[in-house]
């Protein structure tokens, strides 16, 4: 394989932080409504049901997007589609800026969504630009943008919510989102790798029907009632939808996802594992912020107010940035299938903190912080497998197929989460609260599921650290197209 030139001069040395400020600026966007949530309903004038679809209307689009947008980065360039997801991103934040119609918003944030295939573009673009020594460390930090931009997204809209117009939020959020096109635009270089072929149109559609009406059912189950006549509808659909789905993909020319490949336990365990590790991981973010909120009345809550919540989680963030490359040495030096079991392990670890003390803030924040290390851990080896199993020319999409089975599981935990806690309440000034008990079982079951993951990581085939997939394209050869990586690499 042709080694790829190095970017030379200063363009060379910002690739990789402008990579990392796309994915922080994606997952910045995807928090920062959160704190508005509770206002929305006052200024906008929805209900709250509506408002909810701030939030829905992301996931969703996402979910269907990433996949989408993999794809068409291996079809027609990575850095020309990460460009166009980080454009719609932006796009949807200055919509936002502009507008208090609850219509208008929940527009954006579905546009906004699109940024979710920002992270898996952009890993398979250091894949092709950057040489072996220094893929790992760049592929841990990249992975480790969600949860960093997670953490900071949360205080820093607090903080402009609690002093300024919440409009001014959007308006510094579109203005980031222009810095961050500037930066890839000039510091990132094209891959010459591409898998040449027709887009698939039909699979296209029939992946969006059929991930509408699963996550559609899983988000809004509690509110509409797992067993009201919708839920069902949407569930039914959704099984004979992705049925005719997989039939098509299974016989397409150019399929949107390779299911065959996919199959293969190199690289389908590593994408089962992302769920599980997903749900486990999204569980603490989701209850940490509400208990820590709880009245004191509760006998376990700390009335913190939303900003000294947000820096709660910081630590958190602080500490996957940290942990990143640490996590590339040991995938370097033992195999990112052992990273990847020992992320979800230390994930478990962190909810036996949250079961044995969840009273005391600093315990709090103790246990949170031992489940972002491992979610650092996890989250930067799982790409890393992906990369080893797949061809070149579909990196892009097979990274998006592995960050879709991670919405799934966060959008799957946060309809457990909600379930348990709606059944697990007690009355506090006339409220319903959930009780610490509620919060002890939320935790015991999303460390059970992170147990599960990290036995899934351990039967993943020892030769998942096998080199990776021979010939990619030489540079500089652009009238003919790349020739086609061996699919059983």
């Amino acid at each position: 394989m042709t080694e790829p030139a190095p970017i030379p001069g200063l363009r060379g040395r910002f690739t990789i932080p402008s990579l990392a400020f796309g994915g922080i600026l994606m997952a910045v966007m995807q928090t920062v409504v959160v704190p508005l949530l509770p206002d929305l309903p006052r200024l906008t004038g929805a209900s709250a049901g509506t408002v909810s679809w701030t939030v829905t209307a992301t996931l969703l689009a996402g979910a269907v997007l990433t996949p989408v947008l993999g794809r068409a980065g291996d079809m027609y360039g990575k850095k020309r589609v990460l460009i166009s997801a980080l454009t719609l991103m932006t796009v949807g934040s200055v919509m936002c800026a502009l507008s208090s119609d609850i219509t208008v918003i929940i527009t954006a944030r579905a546009l906004q969504g699109a940024a979710a295939a920002v992270v898996p573009l952009s890993i398979s673009i250091l894949r092709d630009e950057l040489p072996p020594e220094r893929r790992g460390s760049a592929v841990a930090m990249m992975s480790s943008t969600v949860g960093i931009g997670a953490a900071l997204g949360l205080p820093l809209a607090a903080l402009v919510i609690q002093y300024a117009d919440w409009h001014v939020m959007f308006w510094l959020t579109s203005a980031l989102g222009a810095l961050g096109i500037a930066a890839v635009a000039w510091a990132v270089r094209e891959s010459p790798v591409r898998e040449p072929g027709r887009f698939d149109v039909v699979g296209t559609l029939g992946l969006a029907a059929g991930l509408v009406c699963l996550l559609l059912g899983v988000s809004q189950g509690g509110q509409w009632g797992w067993t009201s006549g919708p839920i069902l509808v949407l569930f039914l659909a959704a099984v004979v939808v992705l049925a005719l789905w997989t039939w098509h993909q299974l016989r397409a020319k150019a399929p949107l996802v390779d299911l065959r490949l996919a199959a293969r336990p190199r690289v389908g365990l590593p994408h089962v594992t992302a769920l599980l590790t997903g749900f486990a991981f999204y569980a603490n973010t989701l209850v940490t912020a509400q208990l820590v909120q709880a009245p004191k009345a509760t006998g376990y809550g700390l009335e913190l107010s939303i900003v000294a919540t947000g820096l709660c989680l910081l630590p958190g963030g602080i500490t996957m940035l940290l942990f990143s490359p640490v996590s590339a040495r040991i995938s370097e030096a033992r195999g990112p299938r052992v990273t990847l079991a020992l992320g979800a392990a230390v994930i478990a670890c962190g909810y036996a903190v949250r079961i044995a003390d969840s009273r005391d803030l600093w315990m709090i924040i103790a246990g949170a912080t031992v489940v972002s290390t491992g979610t650092t851990l996890a989250y930067s080896a799982l790409p890393t497998l992906i990369l080893r199993a797949v061809p070149a020319e579909q990196t892009a999409s097979a990274n998006g197929v592995n960050v879709l089975m991670r919405t799934i599981g966060q959008a799957t935990s946060s309809a457990a989460v909600a379930a348990i806690l709606v059944h697990h309440t007690s009355e506090v000034g006339g409220v319903q609260v959930a009780t610490l008990h509620g919060y002890l079982l939320t935790f015991t079951m999303a460390g059970a599921i992170a147990l599960v993951a990290c036995a899934a990581a351990l039967v993943i085939p020892r030769d998942a650290a096998a080199a990776e997939p021979p010939r990619q394209a030489r540079r500089g050869v652009h009238a003919v197209a790349p020739e086609r990586t061996e699919k059983g690499a």
